[in-house]
C-alpha cells in the first residue's frame, strides 16, 4: 500500500513539474495526459465556437434566495420540516470538465458539468422523482 501511494505521489509530482494534467477520453476505457495550456484551451475554444454568453457576476446567492423564497410559499406543498430536503446548503456554480474525443481531429472535447453543488439541483432532483 505504501509504495502504491508514493507512486501515485510521483506521478502526480511529475504531472505538476511539466505543467500537465489528466483526463479521460470519451471513447473507450483510456485516460490522456494533457498539457494545461492545451486542456484549457480546448475548453475556450469550445465555450467560444458555441457563443455561450458570459456573466460579469456569480448569481448563485441570487438564484438559492430565489429558490429558498420559491419554497417557502409553497408551504401546502411542501412541510416545514422537509423544506432543507429541497434546499442545497452550500451552492456553488456548476463546473465543466472536458472528455478528450481522441476519435475525432484536432482533438476537441465534450463537455460533462457537474451540477450536484448547484443551487436547484436538490430541488430539479426531487420534481423529477414525482
Amino acid at each position: 500500500m505504501k509504495n502504491e501511494i508514493k507512486t501515485k505521489n510521483q506521478i502526480k509530482m511529475k504531472l505538476k513539474e511539466a505543467d500537465a494534467t489528466v483526463t479521460k477520453a470519451d471513447k473507450g476505457n483510456s485516460i490522456i495526459r494533457l498539457y494545461e495550456d492545451d486542456y484549457n484551451s480546448k475548453i475556450h475554444t469550445f465555450f467560444s465556437s458555441n457563443n455561450f454568453p458570459q456573466s460579469a457576476q456569480d448569481i448563485t446567492s441570487k438564484l438559492q434566495r430565489n429558490i429558498r423564497t420559491a419554497i417557502n410559499e409553497c408551504s401546502d406543498i411542501i412541510l416545514k420540516d422537509n423544506k432543507w430536503k429541497y434546499i442545497n446548503l452550500n451552492p456553488s456554480t456548476p463546473t465543466i470538465r472536458g472528455l478528450v474525443k481522441i476519435h475525432k481531429e484536432e482533438s476537441p472535447i465534450r463537455p460533462t458539468i457537474n451540477w450536484k453543488n448547484a443551487a436547484a439541483y436538490k430541488l430539479a432532483k426531487a420534481l423529477v422523482k414525482k
